[in-house]
């Protein structure tokens, strides 16, 4: 097809991109960085940290990447966190009007669409209903809009076909496509949607993305880091260059068929070079040598060459000028009368659609009803498929005006994200190949429409076309062209409307403008040179030989209409105006005289060109009536042999064909009326035995039409019972297609939701492993430190606890879900657990205190809130610390610190004071001790208490022991005690218990007061 117009809106983007003038907006980045935009759905979490992770961690990308994944609306994505472990690059989620900037990551948010304008990121709330969302989509075609040849795209796993169309654009504009291998994904659909458009430059998994795609900006685009971009290739330089050139357009016309040496050479340039940097290769020299090695890199650049950007009422402004026109012109027009439209370069067929769209509303808003042939053609087969089947996108809803996609398109009910045009407008179209340089055109037209067609096509061949469009159109008839082309120096052919959309109407000139010669712009001969090389070897020379064979042959005939054909009756070429005897068979890809001949014309002619291809001689037929526009007219018609030969070709084989003159010329008056067929082989004069053979011929002629008519009833006869059959087969397959719609019918949106699942449980998935991560590191981390504790909720429910509270308070796990009070209390001096954790939970204050066990071991007990990140309060949080340890060593302190008080009481009294155990060994000696006994300290502490009493009252003694142990009151006595050197001495003994917290004894202190001298002579 032919490669349209690339913008997608800004009329002077085409105009400067394709000019001759330094104004190329793609010779230089829009932005500095290029933006990637990446497309993913069900199972594209996966493909995503792949391809993330293929980054280089040692450098920054220099690289934008604009994220979109099939999200459920109402689920908090947790992807930039997830893409941003996996890469050095920030990754966040969009908020609407952020400025796009390099070794960036940004996501869309969930419920949104997003698209890329004037390096912003702009969120829009979708308006078709969940389940027919292409958001891919529209950031594929922002993104194409925004960067134009700069702009790359990447396709990963998903179902459906979103991305698809988006791609479309991006490569039209010239960028760069990728898909992940569909081996790879966990679900093929998006990934072979792309694939299966022949677009995609690189299909890879998804972790050997990255390099690929740093590779490719290193080299395809200015400003990539690394080398430059490859040299561009120039078509108009050097005569070495010339010969590479001749070489490469040789390699595309032997492997498609077609001759590209008369594109614009900024077109060549650019497409080249692109596909050079896919490739790797620097040297124009060098990617012909590897065009040569590998046919399917052919097969990629004429597809890179074909790729054809349309979209339906592009430039709407233009669209309003055009439906004024049509209006002005089918108001003037008869009742029942046929507006005959020609749209070359159709490409997928959205503008033909818009066009018939336009007349069926213009026609509506008078009131009239015409019948109305658009005839749509394109040289690429595929693009024609995708126009005849009729079914694009919803994403192509914001291109028609309000209320045409509910009014015009019908959802395909087996995928309603797909629309069919509707079958009334369908059948106002035909479709078929057609190359617009080589095929005759159609003719009696009334609009042709050529939109953005002939910016692709150097000066010389716009020369050919223009005429061409004034040959086929009605006089009045309108030509609609892009907006940024025009008619050039042809103003004498055609008057401006509204030459700023350049809409102009044919004007009618002397018959001494013929029309054109049909340029082969495809399909030459293999070995022969293209157009430019054909040029060189021949300045001046006229472009087809078959025009002046066609001249020469008409300087022996009277006549102002004919055509050159072939022995197959295939039109080479046409003389003058057709249309009154011949009209467009719809959907031939050829064009034959014999199926375009008027009625009351097609027999005669048959016949006689028959005749004359048999005998090798002239043949006539004169007063034939011929019907035409409801009218009609009688022509006399001649069929002869042409002195020269034209190439063609029968199934594989080549071979000359003979060529025939058809002359088609108004039959003169005559007095009698119509004047009956005369046959004659001759202009001489007749004698009667020419006389009678005549007759002969034409009893033999009659016989043989007799036969001829007999044959056709019969065939006619045959068709329709196989009509009859056929039509009941379809019926029978309508049945069936209906059935199986029903099976169907929800089959996308259960499919886009389950994306959306798929999606959901990829992250959540994901989400959960984390939270089984840092759940076994706080189950761990609990069971480390020993400290029991219980999760409760704001019924004071048993949530949770861990293995610590299991033998503090013999927990098992049925008692989740029971109240906390239920348990039984292994405390031994408390059982208020619940009332304080419900004060607790009223007051939200954490409580302390410490708790005795009933084994004797001491706890910390504290209760606290549970708060939740969002600081929600639900429930509380009992901890059981045990403090045995640290209560004993806070009552050796105390115990400590009374004996260093009691020490020091001690030390300076001036009675002997001896601190016992229970068994008599003596813990403390004060200095008095020692200046009554005569023992140190020292000694004193190796001896037992019994070594100072003497031995008639050790006795006493020990029964003083026996009561501190059964806790006895002792009351003071008088005794005696032996001195270090044996002396007896009295003293008055008072005798005191020592013990501990729990009140058990564990000592004595013995205050030993010598009596005085005359006291004990008194005793």
């Amino acid at each position: 097809m032919w490669d349209e117009d690339p913008s997608t809106g800004d009329p002077r983007t085409a105009a400067a991109r394709e000019s001759d003038e330094p104004q190329d907006p793609n010779d230089t980045p829009r932005w500095d960085f290029p933006i990637v935009g990446i497309g993913a759905s069900a199972g594209g979490l996966s493909a995503l940290e792949a391809f993330f992770s293929g980054m280089p961690s040692d450098r920054d990308p220099g690289m934008a990447f604009v994220l979109v994944q099939h999200l459920a609306p109402d689920h908090e994505s947790v992807l930039p966190e997830l893409i941003g472990r996996q890469t050095r690059m920030q990754a966040f989620q969009v908020e609407d009007g952020v400025r796009v900037e390099p070794n960036v990551v940004y996501v869309i948010p969930p419920g949104r669409d997003m698209s890329v304008s004037e390096g912003r990121l702009h969120l829009t709330v979708p308006e078709v209903p969940r389940g027919h969302r292409l958001p891919i989509d529209i950031l594929f075609r922002s993104l194409a809009t925004e960067q134009g040849a700069h702009a790359i795209c990447v396709l990963l796993s998903g179902t459906g076909s979103d991305g698809t169309m988006g791609l479309r654009m991006i490569k039209g504009e010239g960028g760069m496509a990728m898909a992940q291998a569909p081996e790879t994904t966990e679900y093929r659909g998006m990934p072979e949607s792309a694939i299966r458009t022949g677009l995609v430059d690189f299909v890879l998994p998804p972790e050997e993305m990255a390099g690929q795609l740093m590779e490719y900006v290193r080299t395809a685009l200015p400003g990539g880091s690394g080398s430059a971009s490859p040299k561009a290739p120039r078509t108009h330089a050097s005569p070495e260059s010339e010969d590479v050139l001749e070489t490469l357009f040789t390699l595309l016309r032997d492997q498609t068929g077609h001759d590209f040496s008369e594109y614009k050479d900024t077109t060549l340039d650019r497409r080249l070079t692109r596909r050079m940097a896919v490739q790797h290769v620097d040297r124009l020299e060098d990617y012909v040598r590897f065009l040569q090695r590998n046919p399917e890199e052919l097969e990629a650049l004429f597809h890179d060459l074909l790729i054809g950007v349309t979209r339906f009422f592009r430039d709407p402004e233009a669209f309003q000028a055009l439906g004024d026109a049509v209006s002005e012109m089918i108001a003037r027009r008869t009742p029942g009368s046929v507006v005959r439209v020609w749209v070359p370069g159709c490409s997928t067929g959205e503008e033909a659609y818009s066009i018939a769209i336009l007349l069926r509303k213009q026609m509506e808003a008078i009131g009239r009803s015409f019948r109305v042939q658009v005839f749509a053609t394109d040289i690429d087969p595929r693009a024609i498929e995708v126009a005849r089947a009729g079914v694009y996108p919803a994403s192509v809803a914001p291109d028609l005006p309000d209320g045409d996609l509910a009014r015009f398109f019908v959802p395909e009910e087996h995928d309603e994200t797909q629309h069919r045009i509707r079958e009334d407008i369908r059948e106002m179209l035909v479709f078929s190949e057609q190359n617009i340089l080589r095929d005759p055109p159609f003719s009696k037209l009334d609009l042709i429409s050529c939109r953005n067609l002939l910016i692709y096509l150097n000066s010389d061949l716009q020369k050919q076309v223009i005429p061409l469009f004034h040959y086929a159109l009605n006089p009045g008839g309108l030509l609609f062209l892009g907006t940024s082309e025009s008619v050039g120096t042809f103003n004498d052919l055609f008057a401006p409307l509204d030459r700023k959309m350049s809409l102009y109407r044919r004007q009618e000139i002397s018959h001494d403008h013929t029309r054109p010669a049909l340029a082969p712009f495809g399909r030459p001969r293999k070995g022969t040179p293209s157009g430019r090389r054909l040029k060189e070897q021949a300045p001046g020379a006229a472009p087809v030989p078959l025009r002046r064979l066609t001249e020469t042959a008409l300087l022996k005939e009277d006549a102002a209409v004919a055509a050159l054909v072939d022995e197959t009756g295939k039109i080479l070429y046409l003389h003058g105006r057709t249309g009154l005897y011949l009209e467009p068979a719809p959907g031939d890809e050829g064009m034959n005289v014999l199926q375009m001949a008027r009625e009351g014309l097609r027999r005669e002619l048959a016949i006689t060109f028959h005749a004359a291809r048999t005998r090798k001689e002239r043949m006539r037929r004169n007063g034939l009536e011929v019907r035409t526009n409801g009218d009609s007219v009688r022509i006399d018609l001649v069929v002869r042999p042409v002195s020269g030969r034209a190439p063609a070709k029968t199934g594989s084989a080549e071979r000359d064909s003979p060529l025939f003159l058809v002359i088609l010329k108004p039959a003169p008056d005559t007095a009698s009326g119509r004047a009956a067929p005369t046959p004659s082989v001759g202009d001489g004069d007749r004698d009667p035995e020419l006389e009678g053979r005549i007759l002969e011929l034409e009893e033999e002629l009659e016989a043989g039409e007799a036969y001829l008519r007999a044959t056709q009833e019969e065939m006619q006869s045959t068709n329709e019972e196989l009509r009859t059959s056929i039509e009941e087969l379809q019926s029978t397959n309508e049945e069936l297609q209906s059935t199986n719609e029903e099976l169907e019918t929800s089959q996308e949106e259960l499919q886009s939701l389950n994306e959306e699942l798929a999606t959901v449980n990829s992250e959540l998935e994901t989400k959960v492993a984390d939270l089984s991560r840092a759940q076994n590191d706080m189950n761990n981390l609990l069971a480390g430190t020993g400290i029991a504790t219980i999760f409760v909720d704001q019924e004071l429910r048993i949530q949770r606890f861990t293995p610590t509270a299991t033998q503090l308070l013999n927990l098992i796990k049925a008692d989740e879900g029971r109240p906390v009070g239920d348990l039984a209390s292994k405390m031994a001096s408390y059982d208020s657990l619940a009332e304080d954790a419900a004060q607790v939970l009223e007051t939200l204050e954490a409580r302390e205190l410490e708790v005795e066990g009933e084994d004797g071991r001491w706890y910390l007990l504290g209760i606290r809130p549970y708060r939740t990140l969002q600081n929600v309060i639900e429930g509380a949080v009992i901890t059981f610390i045990e403090i045995t340890e640290l209560k004993e060593a806070q009552a050796a302190v105390r115990e400590t610190e009374e004996l260093r008080r009691l020490a020091v009481v001690v030390r300076d009294s001036n009675d002997p004071i001896v601190s016992l155990d229970l068994h008599g060994r003596i813990q403390a000696w004060n200095p008095a001790a020692a200046g009554a006994y005569g023992w140190s300290e020292a000694e004193a502490l190796e001896m037992n208490y019994l070594d100072l009493v003497p031995e008639n009252l050790r006795a006493e003694t020990r029964s003083m022991f026996e009561a501190v142990r059964e806790g006895r009151d002792l009351e003071p006595f008088r005794t005696e005690r032996l001195t270090r050197d044996g002396d007896p001495m009295k003293i008055w003994l008072t005798a005191t218990e020592l013990v501990d917290e729990s009140g058990r004894p564990y000592g004595i202190s013995c205050t030993e007061r010598r009596l005085r001298r005359e006291a004990q002579e008194a005793g």
